[in-house]
């Protein structure tokens, strides 16, 4: 059963929990009882009713993972307002752009406040600031002593009403904020509890996870809050300047659950190399998902991290989008993950034809496991790679201030993902997303089956290609973006290679390759690369993107 909303918001008010929140700060891990962390939510609470947060009202949150943003989080819900997740910026954005940004978002949102974190708070515009209370998550937090001697009675969102917006961090264009009910969080949060199969007062959720994307705030923060967890939050900044410390710190708290993609998992791998964790590991699951995972990388991993008492049923390979507040469907917990091999060039007309592992030209997909409880996934069209449409009780409302594209969107009652896969003895495959699919000579090509295939090359960075069609006066352009793993290494050679590779894997003939220095591919803050940003950047000379080498082909 879904808590209801009274349910959902019981951790509030409770005082006999047990779960412990360790954060990551500047030189090491805090410790603090979620309990104490809800009391110093309830007088932060004071603070923004003061400064008109009430029922029904919006707070503009810039969500950073610190023990301060998860106080301030719950302040609002005590405080009756529903928490709209603002963007992070993304990499190679400019300061301009993100300000003018979080404008657009705030006329869209009508907030009340705005929270944001210290370092961010200059890249919030005067016109912003002048309309709008601002405050930094520590300053909120330091204001609560001021109202000691009052009590506010908790008023958050009710069951239908809206408790979070989840703005997209724009992987595709112009950010769009799912407005998830209390109701709706609730089942998502059951349906969590049940796929992993927890068990209160015995499971730790340790995560790096941006707590702006909604694997983050959903399957970890609140997770682990909702059932008195305890939390291990780290940052992506540590992750990514040390993509060991995910698996270190599981090994130090003995952490039973966690969550990332496939391409963090793949870096932690690699980092880790031959070592061995200093402690064993205690893990039960490991979700994978918001990107097609690779089957190479769960080997890499199982094997790599195998001798710290990790095994191939750990990995929970799983398929959901912030429409649906998080999970869709997932690998059975306990059990190895699956994969199988399809026909390449039938896949890439729709087709779904099974063949043996090891044919020439075959697609190896990893299987997301079946939908969820309650959830229902069919694909467009029955028996072909077709967009995937969602039933499922933790669908958002719609988007927040855009009844266009919620009506395109939300329809019969459905979700209508704009991800391509289908449903194959009752299991969800993910191809890719509608928007990455590229039209060539009237044939369809998945940019994600040419990227994953040049990386496997080995001179090029995993996660770190994006093929893109760039409109010109004839034929669209073929680009292929690069991040090579040495920039001494033969750029042209390397060309050549993955133009073969393409022309190998999917039929298709490269116009250019764009080699761009370590982390220079537009990102958003979740990682994803942003190919509408890679198409505008390509033909400007501003140096905002850090290119090596452009290397024209045919």
């Amino acid at each position: 059963m879904a808590p209801t909303a009274q349910e959902l918001w019981e951790p509030l008010v409770r005082r006999d929990t047990h779960g412990v929140l360790h954060h990551w700060e500047e030189n090491g891990f805090g410790h603090t009882p979620w309990r104490d962390i809800v009391a110093d939510a309830h007088g932060m609470a004071v603070v923004l009713r003061a400064a008109g947060v009430r029922p029904g009202t919006r707070v503009a949150t810039v969500l950073t993972n610190s023990a301060h943003t998860v106080r301030g989080l719950l302040a609002v819900w005590l405080a009756g307002g529903a928490v709209a997740s603002m963007p992070l910026p993304a990499r190679g954005q400019t300061h301009r752009a993100y300000g003018r940004r979080l404008n657009a978002l705030a006329e869209r949102l009508d907030p009340v406040v705005l929270l944001t974190d210290e370092h961010l708070a200059p890249l919030v515009p005067e016109e912003l600031t002048a309309g709008l209370p601002v405050f930094t998550w520590p300053t909120l937090y330091e204001s609560r002593h001021r109202y000691a001697r009052t009590r506010l009675d908790p008023s958050p969102p009710g069951s239908e009403e809206t408790a979070f917006i989840q703005f997209s961090s724009g992987s595709t264009g112009s950010p769009k904020g799912c407005e998830l009910s209390a109701r709706a969080i609730g089942a998502q949060l059951a349906m969590l509890r049940e796929m992993s199969g927890g068990r209160p007062g015995a499971e730790s959720i340790a995560s790096w996870l941006p707590l702006s994307h909604d694997m983050g705030m959903f399957g970890t923060l609140l997770h682990a809050w909702v059932f008195d967890y305890d939390f291990v939050l780290s940052s992506p900044e540590r992750f990514g300047m040390a993509p060991r410390s995910w698996f270190r710190d599981m090994a130090e708290f003995g952490a039973t659950m966690t969550a990332g993609t496939n391409t963090a998992l793949h870096l932690a791998t690699r980092a880790q190399g031959r070592a061995v964790l200093p402690e064993p590991l205690r893990l039960r699951v490991c979700v994978v998902g918001a990107e097609r995972v690779d089957w190479d990388t769960l080997e890499a991993a199982a094997t790599a991290f195998g001798p710290s008492g990790l095994t191939r049923a750990v990995f929970m390979p799983a398929y959901g989008m912030a429409e649906a507040t998080l999970a869709v469907a997932a690998t059975p917990r306990a059990t190895d993950p699956v994969a199988r091999s399809f026909d390449g060039s039938a896949l890439n007309a729709g087709r779904i034809v099974p063949v043996a592992d090891g044919t020439p030209g075959a697609t190896l997909l990893v299987s997301n496991g079946p939908p969820l409880p309650r959830v229902t996934v069919r694909a467009a069209h029955p028996d072909r790679v077709a967009e995937l449409v969602v039933s499922s009780p933790s669908l958002a409302t719609g988007y927040h201030g855009d009844p266009g594209r919620t009506s395109e969107t939300f329809r019969d009652g459905a979700l209508h993902t704009g991800d391509l896969g289908f449903v194959h003895d009752s299991e969800v495959y993910f191809v890719g997303r509608a928007d990455d699919l590229i039209s060539v000579g009237g044939r369809n090509v998945y940019a994600g089956e040419v990227e994953s295939a040049v990386e496997a090359l080995g001179p090029v960075r995993a996660g770190c290609s994006a093929l893109v069609d760039v409109a010109a006066s004839g034929p669209p352009r073929l680009v292929l973006f690069l991040e090579p793993q040495r920039a001494r290494d033969d750029l042209a050679l390397i060309a050549d290679r993955a133009a073969a590779v393409a022309r190998e894997k999917s039929g298709i003939a490269l116009d250019e390759c764009v080699f761009v220095e370590r982390g220079g591919l537009p990102r958003t803050p979740s990682g994803k690369i942003q190919r509408f940003r890679c198409r505008s950047l390509l033909g400007r000379d501003d140096g905002r993107l850090k290119t090596l080498a452009r290397v024209r082909l045919g």
